[in-house]
Formats: structure tokens, sequence, C-alpha cells
């Protein structure tokens, strides 16, 4: 089940990213969220406009737009 109608983009609702539900919650800030640390449970403690299926649809999106071919160069470690 894709939880995709979740994610809008319109350029008048920061600047255009995608983000849940037409709210200002950009899906790049959930990210950031999750990759630091944050738990599931926290994020929707501390911003409780938001659902679990936000933060699954944005996760869905990100995996979609990361499975595309173009990579980004960093420094391995």
């Amino acid at each position: 089940m894709s939880r995709l109608d979740r994610i809008t983009a319109d350029p008048t609702i920061c600047h255009g990213k995608p983000v849940v539900r037409g709210m200002r919650y950009p899906v790049e800030m959930l990210l950031e969220l999750l990759a630091a640390g944050m738990s599931m449970d926290e994020i929707l403690a501390d911003y409780p406009d938001l659902e679990v299926d936000d933060i699954l649809a944005a996760l869905e999106y990100a995996a979609i737009v990361t499975a595309q071919r173009t990579t980004i160069p960093f420094n391995a470690a």
C-alpha cells in the first residue's frame, strides 16, 4: 500500500519542497530527524499534527528518490 498521496508539493508552501499533507513539514526535515536518531514516537510527540503514515510516506518518498541512478559523491571514511 502506497502512502505517497500524503506527499505534496506546492510552490507556495516551503518553496515547493515535498511536504506532508500540504502542511509545513518538509520530507527533508522528517528524514533528518530520523537520521539524527529520533524515533517515530518522539517525532510524533514533538509534532502532534503528524501521523505514523506521514513518516512512512516520507520514507517511501525517499526510497523512490534514492532509487534513481544519480549518485552524490562523498568521501568514504
